[in-house]
């Protein structure tokens, strides 16, 4: 791939699998929301990701770390451990771009738990252009993200958690353009949790859930203090319910609001004075200048569980103009045997020549360990 310095929100845009192409094709000019470390929104889990990409309000399982960490005194298990790979953008002919993950954690008792994952994201290998189209150095631009979380239970069917991140982005290997050293950028941020369960013990019943998550500084690849990004800071709430039948079949549906608390930039007329304005906004002042644009996503999705060894998903994800339209439906199966789980996730293809979706062919593969008793593929 060949990128220049200068396209920062088109690689954004990229890296989520949105078409660039066909939104320059809308009637109206489109005023997208987009920050920087956009891997933050990437679903790092095949259960979710055969869902819709949900978690907030699903059943507590092994990869709670990435959508809602108060869901974790809620498993069965005492520990667990998980392991994710995503190639990224296979539909666009791209072979070294991928999502890894790691998540686990370990329960003290029935009322707490500590958890942790990683998330490293390449970009794969990268010559970098002037802006004249001349080639100036490769290079492997890379992120990760390092978590570390504390869940408790309120009461036996509520729970809270909270979580700390570190963010490290290395996008330009220290290259200099327009008249700037390009450096890595580093953000902290942290997520909040609650999780609301009327499950009985055969797991029948609501689970509700909210959570904020990457509210946290922002984040600067230059020493220029007036060019720093937003991260994605977003709000999400989530609402399923479980049917279980003789304990043999569980059926589970569930729904999931999402609302990305950044500020939209400004718009094809805005001069460099709108632009300085925009980047010297803090970052509780982008929260609630966020509620005036319309960055909104949602999902629904299913699961069907047979004997708590067999699962099959399936689910649809779907966003407004301002976070990129994406739309397209997804499916799952899991299967666990022993110790042992795994999962595997796939987006189907849609659309056609340019319009078509560039996540098309987006597949996900967990392999999930429990250490503290039986592992079941929808709560551990």
């Amino acid at each position: 791939m060949k990128h220049s310095l200068r396209r920062f929100s088109g690689t954004c845009l990229l890296l989520l699998g949105i078409s660039v192409s066909s939104l320059a094709q809308s009637a109206e000019p489109i005023n997208i929301v987009t920050t920087a470390v956009p891997f933050l929104r990437i679903s790092p889990d095949a259960r979710a990701g055969g869902m819709g990409d949900m978690g907030i309000a699903t059943t507590p399982d092994i990869n709670s770390q990435f959508y809602n960490v108060a869901k974790y005194p809620f498993t069965k298990s005492s520990a667990g451990l998980g392991l994710t790979y995503t190639p990224w953008l296979k539909d666009l002919g791209l072979n070294d771009v991928f999502l890894a993950s790691l998540a686990g954690y370990y329960k003290f008792d029935e009322q707490q738990a500590i958890s942790a994952s990683l998330r490293y994201f390449s970009l794969g290998n990268i010559q970098f252009t002037d802006a004249l189209g001349n080639d100036l150095n490769q290079f492997n631009p890379r992120e990760f993200g390092l978590d570390l979380g504390y869940s408790r239970k309120l009461s036996d069917q509520l729970s809270l958690g909270v979580a700390l991140r570190y963010i490290y982005s290395n996008l330009a290997g220290g290259a200099s353009a327009n008249g700037y050293s390009y450096k890595a950028g580093t953000a902290v941020a942290g997520d909040i949790g609650l999780y609301y369960t009327t499950a009985n013990e055969e797991g029948q019943g609501w689970n509700v859930g909210a959570a904020f998550t990457n509210l946290g500084s922002k984040i600067s690849y230059t020493s220029d203090a007036s060019q720093r990004n937003f991260i994605p800071a977003n709000f999400g709430v989530g609402v399923g319910h479980t049917w279980v039948t003789n304990e043999v079949h569980k059926i589970t549906l569930n729904g999931e609001f999402n609302k990305l608390l950044v500020p939209a930039p400004p718009g094809s007329n805005a001069d460099s004075a709108d632009y300085a304005k925009y980047n010297s906004d803090g970052v509780v002042t982008g929260w609630f200048k966020s509620f005036s644009n319309n960055a909104l996503a949602y999902s629904v999705g299913g699961e069907y569980m047979y004997n708590d060894q067999f699962a099959l998903r399936a689910g649809y994800y779907g966003e407004s103009a301002n976070m990129g339209k994406r739309s397209y439906v997804t499916l799952g199966v899991g299967i666990n045997y022993n110790i042992f789980g795994l999962n595997f996730s796939y987006l189907l293809p849609s659309g056609n020549g340019v319009n078509r979706n560039p996540l098309s062919n987006t597949i996900r593969f967990s392999l999930l360990f429990n250490f503290g008793g039986e592992l079941e593929t929808g709560s551990d």
